[in-house]
């Protein structure tokens, strides 16, 4: 009898995760969730495998490896990425933008929402003022700490027991409008990041402080036949540039824009920043 089997489950399966065992755990995992994404109805769900046994032992010839459904529950919008918080909860993230923490109730085996972040990532319309959800494309934990990133270029830190986000890690992301190779972040941390993908990187003082901290790491290879270097494939090539543009700021770079040979910054230091000769 091999050790697999397959399991038929009428939904689009968007990611699975196998709930964490103790270090010490002598037993591989047997219980395991997934997401489903592009169905009518997205649902998480919990499952049981035991050992995989024969056909012989098992009663009515019922093959028990095969996954068990314990509980499932309804989920808004395409489940983007999902993490176990613990041995009871899961944190999903949704097409819709939302961050919402699930707790498998292993008494009754049943599933509830333990904890929601309603638009944690969204698109704003600056004709309107209205507020769109962006999708949440990713989301990694490490107990009491939730780390969200999206489409929106926001990477946001929530803990389990407060209802809004910690702190909004990046706050906007912008590339060069002409040069995009050159990648701009701020952050509610005072940080303003210049990334810098071109094909020769070399040392470039802070426009907005002169010696400020610089650091280079591996990154894509500039392959002539990819357009953009962010899209590259070879890490071992060429090098990227990190500039953190405005080490000494303390309060949060709210919003940045890029123009031509220009940049401008806000920030709750009640500041504006401007400066007319960004990349060389």
């Amino acid at each position: 009898m091999e050790d697999f089997s397959a399991k038929f489950v009428s939904q689009k399966i968007s990611k699975t995760r196998w709930r964490p065992v103790p270090a010490a755990a002598l037993q591989p995992p047997e219980l395991f969730a997934t997401g489903s994404w592009d169905n009518e109805e997205n649902k998480i769900s919990i499952w049981s495998v035991g050992d995989f046994g024969s056909l012989e032992d098992a009663p009515n010839g019922e093959y028990q490896g095969e996954p068990q459904l314990l509980c499932d529950i309804g989920h808004q919008g395409d489940v983007m990425d999902m993490q176990f918080f613990d041995q009871e909860r899961i944190v999903a993230a949704s097409s819709t933008g939302s961050v919402t923490v699930f707790r498998h109730h292993q008494n009754n085996q049943t599933l509830s929402i333990n904890q929601r972040w309603e638009r944690a990532h969204y698109h704003m319309n600056p004709d309107t003022h209205s507020y769109g959800g962006a999708s949440c494309t990713g989301v990694i934990c490490n107990n009491p700490e939730i780390v969200t990133v999206g489409e929106d270029g926001r990477i946001n830190l929530f803990r389990a027991d407060h209802k809004k986000a910690v702190r909004i890690i990046v706050w906007e992301v912008h590339f060069h409008p002409s040069n995009p190779d050159h990648l701009f972040t701020c952050s509610e941390d005072g940080s303003l990041w210049h990334w810098d993908a071109s094909m020769e990187v070399s040392e470039k003082p802070s426009f907005f402080h002169q010696g400020g901290r610089s650091t280079t790491f591996l990154s894509h290879s500039t392959n002539q036949s990819v357009i953009s270097a962010w899209l590259n494939n070879n890490p071992t090539k060429d090098r990227m540039e990190i500039t953190n543009l405005v080490p000494n700021q303390t309060l949060s770079v709210n919003s940045l824009d890029v123009l031509g040979p220009c940049l401008v910054c806000g920030t709750d230091a009640e500041a504006i920043y401007v400066n007319r000769h960004l990349v060389a």
